[in-house]
Formats: structure tokens, C-alpha cells, sequence
């Protein structure tokens, strides 16, 4: 066999064996993040329970400068969806959370996006990337001590107009069922 054949033959060796390991270095990656995650989520607070008080803090500053005061919510479903930017569950969530949004945000719904990334500065160009209209704030520390974070990502509570819980879940939700918290208006 020629020499340029063998290289050739160890190119599309390698490349094959790159493409095979590529989904395993993916699969580390978010693993990483995921112990991350976990390690952080030690300290998390446990789910509200459903029919439950919960107190919203009395102004929450957004990524865009407002604040969003807790008198603006009154008589409001409140949909607080807690995510990441790396977070491809919440990247899959996001555009059913703002599909909710659109169809009954001026029937009484809103949906405050609670991000929990490291950085402010990483949220704005992923929420304008996507195309998110609805509400969105950075998890500061000073937020994270009156909204505490419950484990797990992404984080969905819904808290009625009469202040309860109506629905707490963790992990992805399903279409068909974020579709479904229109039903508590």
C-alpha cells in the first residue's frame, strides 16, 4: 500500500472516529454543566407545593431596565419560567413559553423569564435571538434571596390570581402542556 494511501486512510480513519466522538464530547459537555448544575441545586429550594401562598418580591429589575413591580401582577396567572442560555431544554421550552405568551398575555397571563446564567450580559442577546417578548430577568444574588431557585432546569410555577400555586413542575414540559396552563385563567 501506498504512503498516500495509508494517510489517506488515517485522515478518513480519524475523521470518522471525530465524527463518532463528537455526540460523546457534546454528551461531556452538557454532563458538565449538568454537575454543575446539581452541585449548585444542593442548595436549591424545594418546589412550592400546589395551592400554596407565594410571594412575589415588590419589584423585580428586567434585562431591559424596567422594573416590574409586584402591583403590576395582581389579579394576574403568573408563569415564572426559570432557565439558562445553555440550557437546551429551556432553548426547546422558550418558544412554547412565548407562543403562551402571545395567545393570552392580554387575557390576564403573563410569563416572567428568570434567567440563571453567571453573566447579565449573556441574557439580552439570547432573548433577542430568539425573539422573546415576554418579560425577562437576571437571577442578581440580591433576586435569587427573595425568588429562590428550585432545582433543576428549566423551572416552571405558576402561580394563580389568587396568589397560589397552581402548578409547579421541573424539567421540560411538554407542548401540549404548557398550552394547558391557559386553563388557570
Amino acid at each position: 500500500m501506498s504512503q498516500q494511501r495509508r494517510l489517506h486512510l488515517k485522515l478518513l480513519a480519524g475523521g470518522v472516529a471525530a465524527a463518532a466522538l463528537a455526540p460523546v464530547a457534546l454528551a461531556q459537555s452538557v454532563a458538565q454543566q449538568a454537575m454543575v448544575l446539581e452541585k449548585k441545586d444542593k442548595k436549591a429550594v424545594p418546589l412550592p407545593a400546589v395551592g400554596s401562598a407565594f410571594a412575589l418580591p415588590t419589584s423585580i429589575e428586567l434585562i431591559d431596565g424596567r422594573k416590574l413591580q409586584t402591583q403590576d401582577l395582581k389579579g394576574r396567572l403568573v408563569v415564572l419560567e426559570y432557565w439558562a442560555t445553555w440550557c437546551p431544554f429551556c432553548a426547546r421550552q422558550m418558544p412554547h413559553m412565548e407562543q403562551l405568551y402571545k395567545d393570552h398575555g392580554n387575557k390576564g397571563l403573563i410569563v416572567l423569564g428568570l434567567s440563571i446564567d453567571k453573566k447579565a450580559a449573556d441574557v439580552p442577546p439570547y432573548v433577542q435571538q430568539r425573539g422573546v417578548s415576554f418579560p425577562v430577568a437576571w437571577m442578581s444574588p440580591e433576586l435569587a434571596k427573595v425568588l429562590p431557585r428550585p432545582a433543576g432546569l428549566p423551572v416552571t410555577i405558576v402561580v394563580g390570581r389568587d396568589g397560589r400555586v397552581k402548578l409547579a413542575e421541573s424539567g421540560e414540559l411538554f407542548p401540549e402542556d404548557i398550552a394547558g396552563i391557559a386553563k388557570y385563567l
